[in-house]
């Protein structure tokens, strides 16, 4: 540099500076490269958890990715290498992202001032017992989240003590109050519901040692019970004789062959007739109306085959087969009404409600022989009118199922409509803050205007005791149709091909597969990450 002159050395200083400024957008390229191969594992992990994919479908998937990279952008494919999608690789992103969301769902639950819980259990392939716990809290601003809280692996036996332990250690762990507990939904067994040793009582008698003022709501799942009221109908008969004549047709490949043969020969409507899954409520009332519907074809074919079929051409029978035809296709309309997410629980009561003036609409109407709503038994020549004092015992038993709901009657009244209610009647310590909602006409328009799902959120910070009321109702579980929903979900990942799979990878899946209200933070997981490309993962 001596030897320089001032000219050669000005050069020589901006040549250095290009050089280190190549380093630099070298180096920084290098690492949003790095960072993006980390990002696109993640996201692929994602999706293979939420399509039920085994872990190894990520080699399988990066292999066609490199295929396909060759074809369309070869000078590319060493970014697509970097991409780390091992089968360890895809089980540890599973496992980190489910982390994360225990961890957001963690954070949002120190602003509950409300909150729920649905429990449920199930077994899996091996006969593992899995129980499912899912929370619903509001927070102060009146917004829901529903999403699960734990699934917890249960290896030995499933007590109500084991049961409430379990659940215990779920909302130790998240550091949920115990005093912000307001309801717990079950699907209504001895070990769940009972009263003493089961799950409610004691998670009542673990509230008064945690010095909680609140009152537990227990609640037997709407859903569940909607299908228990239905056996008071005692129909069976009718019912395993449709059973034994579709598995007849159905269980063997030859019937089943000669049956769908049969129904082009005659040209029929339909090629051919469902089976029943026990489990599926909704399948019973799809095979008892196709049942009737092909009644005189399925008789021609079991005649055919030397079967007897005396019972399917008795009148009376094709009577009572036509209305627990027409009352389950009624039932499974309900259950639809039922089911789903983010349901509140005063939509559901209003939905069975309804439901039972209709049943009584239907009774008298069955008397007079006046049957608009009931189709199949139009069909027959004489509806037999007994079928009236089955509509009533149904009508019967689901006051009797649902009379749990009238002592939550007045809150849903307020939380469905605060200015219609009777000021005298309410809660004292609302009172006064009701009487100034129902003399705010600012806040009646708002009502009239959004409706009562809406307006909840209008509620003034300066009615502290009407928001906290609102809060308790929202938060309440009507029914475990989520813990169902989610063991669809385990049937699906945990499967005889997949029976090896570990309590902690299948409950990383379902919470990484069942999220709604939380998503994974994908951008704050690689940030913790390098691209560390597995020897799986490396180009040979």
């Amino acid at each position: 540099m001596k030897d320089l002159n001032t000219e050669q050395m000005i050069q020589k200083v901006e040549e250095l500076k290009k050089k280190l400024t190549f380093q630099q957008t070298f180096f920084t390229r290098a690492k949003l490269q790095s960072e993006a191969a980390v990002k696109a594992s993640f996201i692929v992990a994602e999706e293979i958890a939420k399509a039920a994919r085994p872990f190894t479908e990520g080699e399988f998937l990066k292999s066609c990715m490199m295929k396909v990279c060759d074809v369309v952008c070869p000078d590319k494919k060493q970014m697509l290498a970097n991409v780390s999608l091992s089968r360890n690789t895809v089980a540890d992103r599973v496992c980190e992202m489910a982390t994360d969301l225990r961890t957001q769902l963690s954070e949002r639950s120190k602003d509950f001032i409300a909150y729920s819980l649905a429990v449920d259990e199930s077994t899996d392939v091996t006969d593992t017992a899995q129980l499912a716990i899912f929370i619903r809290g509001v927070d102060s601003n009146l917004r829901v989240t529903e999403e699960i809280l734990d699934i917890k692996s249960m290896h030995g036996t499933t007590t109500g003590k084991d049961i409430f332990e379990n659940v215990c250690q779920s909302v130790t762990d998240m550091k949920l109050p115990w005093d912000k507990l307001i309801g717990l939904t079950t699907d209504g067994a001895p070990a769940m519901c009972g009263e003493k040793s089961g799950l409610v009582g004691r998670m009542r008698v673990k509230m008064q040692e945690e010095n909680s003022t609140g009152e537990l709501t227990a609640y037997h799942c709407i859903i569940h019970q909607e299908a228990l009221c239905g056996k008071v109908l005692k129909m069976d008969h009718v019912m395993s004789t449709v059973t034994q004549t579709v598995n007849f047709i159905r269980s063997k490949g030859l019937n089943h062959r000669q049956f769908q043969s049969f129904m082009q020969e005659i040209d029929s409507e339909f090629a051919d007739i469902p089976y029943h899954t026990e489990v599926r409520w909704l399948s019973r009332g799809k095979v008892l109306n196709r049942v009737f519907e092909l009644s005189n074809e399925i008789c021609q074919f079991m005649d055919s085959k030397k079967k007897d079929s005396t019972v399917l051409r008795d009148e009376k029978w094709k009577c009572e087969l036509a209305f627990l035809a027409d009352i389950t296709a009624h039932l499974n309309a309900l259950n639809l009404q039922l089911q789903g997410r983010d349901r509140m629980i005063t939509d559901m009561h209003d939905a069975v409600k309804a439901f039972q003036v209709k049943l009584l609409l239907w009774e008298t109407q069955m008397h007079q022989c006046n049957l608009p709503h009931f189709p199949c038994c139009q069909v027959m020549l004489n509806p037999n009118t007994q079928f009236a004092d089955k509509l009533s015992a149904l009508r019967t038993e689901f006051a009797r199922c649902f009379g749990d709901f009238k002592e939550q009657k007045k809150n849903f009244e307020l939380l469905r409509n605060p200015f219609a209610v009777d000021v005298e009647t309410a809660p004292v310590q609302i009172q006064m803050e009701l009487i100034e909602l129902q003399c705010n006409e600012t806040l009646k328009a708002k009502y009239d205007t959004a409706g009562p799902t809406e307006f909840i959120h209008s509620i003034p910070a300066a009615m502290p005791q009407l928001r906290r009321l609102a809060a308790r109702t929202l938060c309440m579980f009507g029914s475990t149709y989520l813990c169902e929903k989610l063991f669809s979900v385990m049937k699906t990942n945990k499967t005889a091909h997949r029976s090896r799979l570990t309590d902690e990878h299948l409950q990383s899946i379902l919470t990484v597969s069942t999220a709604r209200d939380l998503t994974p933070n994908i951008n704050e997981l690689v940030a913790k990450k390098r691209c560390q490309a597995s020897s799986s993962d490396k180009m040979t």
